[in-house]
């Protein structure tokens, strides 16, 4: 099964990607009613499909809410998908029990959205970083402090660092830190989950150009997660627009911002500062806020909100297709 799909998903030049995810599906039971409890689902994450080739950045963009984070969690088995497959590296990991999946956690990484939050404030920044690459058994002793010191040297922290806790650093370096230690145990893969978002805006252009020299000295594969549009212009080389768990858009950047298809895209780009599109009139406001997910309008999810909208966009759910060479849309009306 592995070895077809990836025959079918091809990386640019014939790799097979670093990442293939199939039809990636991700539901939560809850309960709720005012005399006892009663079922209902709710659909973070429908059928996601899409590749990160090797050394390259995928971009999940979109409204907080739309399943950004909770993709980037089930593809790293965080938490457990619904349906759907994950490949990596060729490998279906999707079913693997934790054993078998092990040695994969090497080669994928996360890097969180709170610095702060995301590292242990009773560890030091050697313990922190040591604690991977000894898990994992990459190094042991001096060995291991070496390269727990030439990561410091790298996201440009000095080596005194090492000795000091969490609390001691700034956000920016904090994030550093969480980057170094995302290195530490040399993965392939990295989810950035908004890894700048809760930054400052002069820290924000440093940690991305961190990333950015990383990925051209490693050969890293990012997947990034932003509602930022301005950070993904910069450092993406695909752009994925998701509402409502679904997939609404994917295509370049440079075609995307240039002129966007989807009307929900449209929305986001015209109501992003700093943002100018050089292509197609600025698109009409869209209506209200985003459906509740316990209660999905019938046909497109987007259909109350949008401006273009016909009798026929909720009637039926639009599939997902391609509208132009290396662009794909989901909508009735392209």
């Amino acid at each position: 099964m592995a070895a077809d799909t990836n025959r079918e998903n091809r990386a640019p030049g014939g790799a097979v990607p670093t990442l293939s995810v199939r039809g990636l599906t991700k539901h939560y039971m809850v309960g709720r009613g005012p005399f006892g409890w009663r079922r209902r689902i709710v659909r973070a994450l429908e059928d996601l499909s899409f590749d990160v080739p090797p050394g390259r950045t995928v971009a999940l963009v979109g409204e907080s809410g739309c399943g950004k984070t909770t993709a980037g969690r089930c593809i790293l088995r965080l938490i457990e998908p619904t349906a759907g497959a994950v490949f990596f590296e060729g490998t279906d990991i999707s079913k693997l029990d934790e054993g078998r999946l092990f040695p994969f956690r090497r080669r994928m990484q996360i890097v969180f959205q709170d610095p702060y939050g995301s590292l242990n404030p009773r560890m030091t920044v050697a313990r922190i970083l040591r604690e991977g690459i000894e898990t994992h058994r990459i190094a042991t002793g001096r060995e291991a402090e070496d390269r727990m010191r030439r990561l410091l040297e790298i996201v440009g922290l000095p080596k005194e660092a090492a000795d000091r806790y969490p609390h001691e650093f700034s956000g920016g370096q904090r994030q550093r830190i969480c980057i170094a230690r995302a290195l530490s145990v040399e993965p392939s893969f990295v989810v950035c989950d908004e890894p700048v978002s809760a930054l400052d805006v002069s820290v924000q252009a440093h940690i991305l150009n961190l990333l950015m020299d990383l990925q051209e000295r490693l050969g890293v594969a990012y997947l990034f997660i932003s509602h930022d549009l301005a950070v993904v212009e910069r450092i993406s080389s695909e752009v994925i627009v998701m509402y409502l768990g679904r997939i609404v858009e994917r295509a370049p950047p440079e075609t995307l911002f240039r002129e966007p298809l989807h009307p929900y895209t449209r929305m986001l780009l015209d109501s992003a500062p700093g943002l100018r599109r050089t292509g197609g009139a600025p698109e009409a406001v869209a209506r209200g806020e985003p459906p509740n997910p316990l209660s999905p309008p019938p046909g497109c999810p987007f259909e109350p909100r949008c401006p273009r909208a016909r009798g026929g966009c909720r009637q039926a759910m639009p599939e997902l297709r391609r509208v132009a060479p290396g662009r794909f849309a989901r909508c009735f009306l392209l």
